[in-house]
């Protein structure tokens, strides 16, 4: 008989509209790394906060069964008593408090009423020491890094002696270094006894390290692979994943980048006052009408500096150098300027600086553009509408109406719309920043075919990418950047993973 610390049957929750989960069975053998896939809005992530109690019982149907026994939780506390712990996408570490105190959050140890603040430290000492981190436990969580912050949060859920831990695309944000530790860690946890669950959208990841892999589609359990037994490849899971079968990742474009050079960058400087210092030097390049330009570097390379330094200057960095838009000399002082002038930004992080989350996807998709959807300056509502339902239709957004709050959509549809509410400024050249960051194989799949159509009508983009992958099979040329210069330019034909990185660790 298999040991199973958790059976999850027949779950089914709905949300006004949207049936999430519809009769899904899910069960994870004792030990074990057991990955979690599917496309955003699968269901993934909505099961687990079934499991971890922020969907109380009264809110769904089926039953848990944890270790032997029905559980019916009624909120988060239940399940952290019962040892399951759930990191999310977006840490929930209180930046302003040191270490050890977020760590024993929640449960300070005491002594009579006072809280006996070295033996929280020495507890907190411990538990890095599990995690392998070495940090000084009085530092403040915000002066660390964010892979670091991820190892903060895991020693945060053992704190609590957790048996079962969820990890909600724990890796996402992290650079190679930091994923290959983090996962190095879950290895270790297992071997004294934690169990992990780990939503992942990245394959290789999951191949690594997962010893059963279940995926979910359209809120449905689609299949459980147990590596032991079953063949299991990218391939195989995509398929289970998209429905279909994806021979390419890369959507297959003809390449006709026009001879009019769109975008030209001349020695071009920014100097961050507050952190006293240089984040970009003597930077150079050009992108043409037509072309896909990646941009490419480690994390902290300044890439998103350099975007953002051009898109307006929204840090307030001391600038020099120059910028050359579309055949005239700029400086944009305000991303109003470089939105007028045909210049548009998609951010990397889409959930705090390019949607408005708890705005529907109507307002959202306007938000660029106001007076395109006005006259007089008063909002036409049937042409606001029908912009909405443009976009809706022709980026083939999910959703049961553009009413919609953003917040409920998946991570895909949510960047959909945001790629909406930047087209409907008309923009000459588009930065994409980590355009898939987040999001599915299937959507990813969306997203470049979305890039190819705008780069055959002749808007010029220029995307930057922390997947080598990505850089390779979306670009047309690509950049590279290493501590805020340009060390190199590759002919994405000939461009290999390890010509970038020799250029992206020249410093």
């Amino acid at each position: 008989m298999t040991d199973n610390i958790l059976e999850m049957r027949h779950i089914t929750k709905t949300f006004p509209g949207v049936r999430a989960l519809n009769d899904v069975n899910f069960a994870v053998r004792r030990g074990e790394i057991h990955c979690l896939v599917g496309e955003n809005g699968a269901g993934k992530s909505t099961l687990m906060k079934v499991l971890s109690g922020v969907y109380p019982h009264s809110d769904f149907e089926g039953e848990i069964i944890l270790n032997g026994q029905k559980k019916e939780f009624t909120g988060i506390h239940d399940s952290e008593e019962a040892g399951i712990g759930i990191i999310y996408q977006e840490l929930a570490l209180v930046p302003e408090m040191t270490v050890y105190e977020n760590i024993m959050l929640g449960h300070e140890i005491r002594r009579g009423m006072t809280i006996d603040v070295q033996e929280m430290i020495h507890r907190a000492e411990e538990l890095l020491k599990r995690v392998r981190l070495s940090v000084n436990s009085s530092a403040k969580v915000k002066d660390l890094g964010i892979g670091k912050q991820q190892l903060v949060e895991i020693a945060k859920a053992l704190s609590r002696n957790v048996k079962l831990l969820i990890l909600d695309e724990p890796t996402s944000a992290l650079n190679e270094d930091d994923c290959d530790n983090l996962l190095g860690i879950l290895r270790i946890l297992k071997t004294q006894g934690v169990t992990s669950i780990m939503i992942s959208h990245k394959l290789k990841e999951v191949l690594s390290i997962a010893e059963t892999v279940t995926v979910l589609r359209d809120g449905q359990t689609i299949c459980t692979l147990d590596r032991q037994k079953d063949a299991v490849t990218e391939q195989i899971l995509i398929k289970h994943m998209v429905g279909r079968s994806i021979e390419n990742i890369y959507p297959p474009r003809t390449s006709r980048p026009g001879e009019e050079v769109v975008l030209e960058v001349k020695n071009w400087s920014a100097y961050d006052a507050k952190l006293g210092r240089k984040v970009l030097n003597n930077v150079n390049f050009r992108v043409r009408g037509g072309e896909v330009v990646g941009l490419s570097g480690l994390v902290g390379s300044g890439r998103t500096e350099l975007a953002r330094s051009l898109f307006g200057n929204p840090d307030g960095y001391i600038v020099s150098g120059e910028l050359v838009f579309k055949g005239r000399k700029q400086r944009f002082s305000h991303p109003r300027g470089a939105i007028r002038a045909g210049l548009a930004y998609a951010t990397e992080d889409r959930k705090r600086n390019g949607l408005v989350l708890i705005k529907s996807i109507q307002e959202n998709i306007s938000l660029a553009n106001l007076q395109g959807v006005s006259k007089n300056g008063v909002i036409n509502e049937e042409l606001d509408k029908q912009t909405a339902l443009n976009f809706v239709d022709s980026l083939s957004i999910k959703t049961p109406g553009i009413n919609q709050l953003v917040m409920n959509l998946s991570g895909g549809n949510q960047q959909k719309v945001s790629v909406a509410k930047w087209l409907f400024v008309g923009p000459d050249l588009l930065i994409f920043d980590e355009p898939t960051r987040g999001i599915d194989v299937g959507a990813k799949y969306e997203i470049y075919t979305i890039i190819n159509d705008l780069v055959a009508k002749g808007m010029s983009i220029l995307m930057i990418s922390s997947e080598l992958p990505e850089i390779l099979g979306m670009s047309d040329r690509i950049y590279v950047v290493a501590n805020g210069t340009i060390t190199g330019e590759l002919d994405a034909q000939t461009a290999t993973q390890e010509a970038v990185m020799r250029l992206a660790t020249q410093y």
